[in-house]
């Protein structure tokens, strides 16, 4: 017996982190499994190009199209969530998107696929703003950080399902890849609507109340001044999905598929402890605290390229630094935006963080990939880690 007490005090803790939260949270993370399960065109989207006889620079430029159509997205999905309610806005963006996917994989002209995968960005990445609105809706102040973490555990959970499966699916048609995807936007959609009941605190379904003109989140120096901070550790960040694999492949030697096993435990890692250690830090620290040590846990990652020797142990041991940083900042930073805003501008906050995200994910691999190209990648990681230091120490003497 005393040897099935670890496992039973395991499985303990394992149903505390998952329990107390709603019935909407939980479906609003199958809306969004169902949704990321079909990303399969985004992660495939330079072969592809590039398979049909552009060039290299041609599906970067593309790449960045979407990158630009992200950054606006945000930013009328977080208008349009206040005005018409978070419920209209991710159906409306599911469905657009869904059939935007499946538009972009018939075109055949260059200028026609910068068109629409601008359009598919903006469309798409408007459901971002009014998905972040409803899971602070639809949670309470005492558990809305493992909601937000819930979310992301679809996410990653999606991510992995959609590459694995999009990886084998490409090898034979590259088509039925925007396919899958249109039609997983549209089965969360319909998912959406039989599954998940409107909230009565969704602007759409309220009459129309006159806000003080101060509301705006442009008007709120501290979620302003976060937002500064939480640029710099969103540029290193992405270079796990740029610069890194290129280490990888470039310096260390690895094959893809080595790459791709590594890529995968960075949401493994998450699937699996991320739900607990929120539970365990959720109401006992400060949250600006907690996003400062994922900062310094970030940083690390990065040096231990420069001071380990080239070696498959010190890849793994700076992804698993690096994911670690994810599940101590990005959760948190979710909930402190949403702490600082209100039922009525709650989208607006939303769209403002979803910007700041999208415009670094444009930036970071832009950036990272001209630095290491210039200067070696040493440098680079140098660079990435003084900036995650000196941000993490920031978040700390900050009075945010």
């Amino acid at each position: 017996m005393n040897l099935l007490k670890p496992l039973t005090t395991t499985g303990s803790v394992y149903r505390e982190a998952y329990s107390g939260l709603s019935r909407s949270t939980w479906l609003l993370s199958l809306v969004m499994l169902v949704n990321r399960s079909g990303t399969m065109v985004l992660p495939f989207m330079t072969i592809y190009l590039t398979g049909i006889g552009f060039s290299l620079f041609q599906a970067g430029v593309v790449v960045g199209v979407f990158g630009a159509g992200a950054i606006c997205g945000g930013f009328l999905g977080g208008k349009l969530t206040d005005r018409i309610g978070f419920q209209k806005v991710q159906l409306i963006t599911l469905i657009g998107g869904g059939i935007l996917f499946i538009l972009l994989g018939l075109m055949k002209s260059y200028a026609l696929i910068c068109i629409f995968t601008f359009i598919l960005s903006l469309v798409n990445e408007a459901f971002r703003p009014a998905n972040n609105t409803a899971i602070a809706q639809y949670s309470n102040p005492e558990n809305r950080t493992r909601s937000f973490s819930l979310n992301r555990l679809a996410i990653n959970l999606g991510w992995a399902i959609g590459g694995t499966i999009g990886g084998f699916i490409a090898s034979f048609d590259y088509h039925l890849l925007f396919w899958i995807d249109g039609f997983t936007n549209i089965l969360a959609a319909i998912l959406l609507v039989y599954l998940l009941k409107p909230a009565p605190t969704d602007a759409g379904t309220k009459t129309t109340t006159v806000h003080p003109v101060k509301s705006s989140p442009l008007k709120d120096k501290k979620f302003l001044l976060f937002m500064a901070l939480t640029i710099p550790y969103a540029l290193c960040f992405f270079q796990l999905y740029s610069t890194i694999p290129v280490y990888y492949k470039d310096v260390y030697g690895m094959s893809e598929f080595s790459i791709g096993m590594l890529m995968g435990l960075n949401g493994l890692i998450i699937v699996i402890i991320e739900m607990v250690l929120i539970f365990q830090l959720e109401s006992r620290i400060q949250i600006v605290r907690i996003i400062s040590w994922g900062l310094v846990l970030t940083a690390a990652s990065f040096v231990v390229y420069v001071i380990l020797p080239v070696h498959a142990v010190t890849a793994l041991i700076s992804v698993v630094l690096v994911t670690l940083g994810e599940i101590f900042a990005m959760p948190f930073m979710n909930n402190y935006w949403t702490r600082r805003s209100k039922d009525y501008n709650r989208g607006q906050y939303a769209g403002y963080y979803t910007m700041a995200w999208s415009a670094a994910q444009v930036i970071g691999p832009t950036g990272g990939s001209w630095i290491a190209g210039m200067t070696g990648f040493n440098p680079l990681w140098w660079i990435c880690t003084a900036v995650c230091l000196l941000t993490g120490i920031l978040y700390r003497v900050m009075k945010l």
